[in-house]
């Protein structure tokens, strides 16, 4: 663009002394240069340069290992759970607020005295190798003897004395291994996923780098929503095979661990990479912020100082409400939706291969929603980008409670479709959960992370830790909570759907409105830098 006024005199005076096709040909050639220019300007901009690459490649790569374990992991305890002896999806709101919450607030306690005792890498390392050692003892050691393991006779005397609402907190103590694998896998999306990787990739890149690739970043990580998806379809599809006898499941779960641990040594195996290459590179890596972030004395906090630090900065209280509010949000929906897919597919290995295809289908329209995502930061900015996961789930949440509450009305559609109002309520929580997550994905997390950036190294090491940790699991179990006691008030998740659909919509209004603050802080932060 700024070209063009530069040739239009040069142009002019040639119209002015020359004439005839030869000349007309010249002139064309003369104005399509800088069009040609333009172009490979265009096409290099969008290739990061060298110092960019050397950091975005290998985390990209990270994110996808990272991602394609919590797929598998996410399905995995699922169909353990839902599917495992006197269980079902009325299990899952009492692991995530009696047992996952707790836990989640331990590890923040213990995270926040490692952050005190030990180098962020290190920290990096003590957090992520003991899970990959849980995830290969539990497949070879804990599940071929969860028939020992499991206090079936015990627990069935004490439900004989208990009302039958205690059935669900039974079934925990009943299948307890699974209960923990349950635990340690949501763990592995709170801890690794959202904690320790985002905030290495906060400590290496810039704003202005973040909001170049973030959106973007995700996508070879979301190719592993579709691999490892397929992966699990594959596995699953393995019993075929097996001879008469043979544990199907017990051997996919040998199979699903072992990818899980083996991804997970290469993704230690490039931290350890960018920790040697990137880190020590001025290049990629402002060394100065480095040495004084190293040299500046760490200020210990308790499990208390910590919640105060946290209550105390507005900011991060509305980062705090971004992420509750989703897990409050998905949850309510998610678990109404497992429960009609227990119905659908009550085998382990059925379950598996359907939530395989769901996570390559998520994949595949996060990999969509990512290209979509940086054209919305880079017109609209970080505020609309923000609203955008919200909007999703409300619009696909509420289509979803209204398939339940109107069922009847739908029938005729049903009878046309040749299917059955229970694989339609199936299909069309699968269609909310692939939406909603997309949008997450490509979205809210790329939002999120951005706004961790312009904040003091305290504030993003445990200010992130408080909101990621404790956040994600208390969101969950608020969720978790509110159906509880609407099960105990009416009876069942079918009936509580109206209520549930209404409690949807207020925790979209604060969401919205968290969004809204939250933006105005970050962009007077950001001004505030500029200037």
């Amino acid at each position: 663009m700024t070209r063009f006024p530069v040739s239009m005199p040069t142009v002019h005076q040639k119209l002015r002394s020359r004439s005839g096709p030869q000349f007309m040909s010249n002139v064309a050639a003369d104005s399509s240069e800088p069009e040609k220019k333009s172009m490979i300007q265009k096409i290099k901009g969008v290739v990061p340069p060298a110092n960019e690459r050397k950091k975005l490649i290998p985390l990209a790569m990270m994110f996808f290992c990272i991602l394609f374990n919590y797929t598998i992991l996410r399905d995995t305890k699922d169909v353990l759970m839902v599917t495992a002896p006197k269980s079902g999806a009325e299990v899952i709101p009492f692991i995530k607020t009696y047992v996952n919450l707790p836990v989640a607030i331990g590890f923040t306690a213990v995270y926040a005295k490692l952050c005190d005792r030990l180098e962020q890498k290190n920290v990096f390392y003590a957090c992520t190798v003991p899970f990959l050692f849980f995830f290969a003892a539990f497949a070879m050691f804990v599940y071929p003897n969860a028939g020992v393991l499991h206090p079936h006779a015990w627990v069935d005397s004490v439900a004989s004395v208990l009302p039958a609402g205690f059935a669900a907190p039974l079934s925990i103590v009943r299948n307890w291994s699974y209960a923990v694998f349950y635990v340690m896998a949501e763990m592995w999306g709170s801890v690794v996923a959202s904690l320790l990787f985002w905030s290495f990739a906060n400590e290496v890149t810039t704003v202005d780098e973040a909001k170049k690739y973030y959106p973007l970043f995700g996508m070879g990580a979301n190719v592993a929503l579709i691999f490892s998806g397929q992966y699990v379809k594959w596995v699953s599809s393995l019993r075929a095979n097996l001879a008469p006898g043979v544990d199907a499941w017990g051997m996919s779960l040998k199979y699903l661990m072992g990818a899980v641990v083996a991804c997970g040594g290469v993704m230690l195996g490039l931290f350890s990479h960018m920790q040697r290459n990137v880190m020590t590179d001025p290049a990629c890596v402002n060394q100065e912020e480095q040495a004084k972030k190293k040299s500046k004395k760490k200020v210990k906090m308790s499990l208390r100082d910590s919640a105060k630090f946290l209550m105390d900065s507005s900011y991060l209280r509305n980062l705090a409400t971004l992420v509750v509010s989703y897990g409050m949000c998905i949850n309510i929906v998610e678990v109404s939706w497992k429960a009609k897919l227990k119905q659908a597919y009550p085998d382990p290995n059925a379950y598996s291969a359907f939530m395989g295809n769901f996570s390559s289908a998520t994949g595949s329209v996060t990999l969509v929603m990512m290209l979509l995502g940086r054209t919305i930061f880079q017109k609209y900015g970080w505020r609309k980008a923000a609203l955008v996961t919200p909007t999703m789930i409300g619009v696909t949440g509420i289509s979803f409670f209204a398939l339940q509450l109107f069922g009847p009305a739908f029938a005729p559609l049903v009878a046309k479709l040749g299917t059955t109002p229970l694989m339609l309520a199936v299909l069309a929580g699968a269609a909310q959960n692939i939406l909603s997550k997309s949008s997450k994905y490509s979205l809210f997390d790329p939002c999120k992370e951005m706004a961790y950036i312009p904040l003091d190294q305290e504030s993003k090491t445990k200010g992130k830790a408080a909101v990621e940790v404790v956040g994600n699991p208390l969101g969950k179990s608020g969720g978790s909570l509110i159906q509880q006691l609407l099960i105990f008030g009416v009876g069942s998740l079918a009936a509580a759907t109206p209520y549930l659909a209404a409690i949807l919509c207020i925790l979209l209004f604060g969401w919205f409105r968290s969004v809204d603050s939250l933006a105005t802080q970050f962009e007077a932060v950001m001004e505030g830098e500029e200037a």
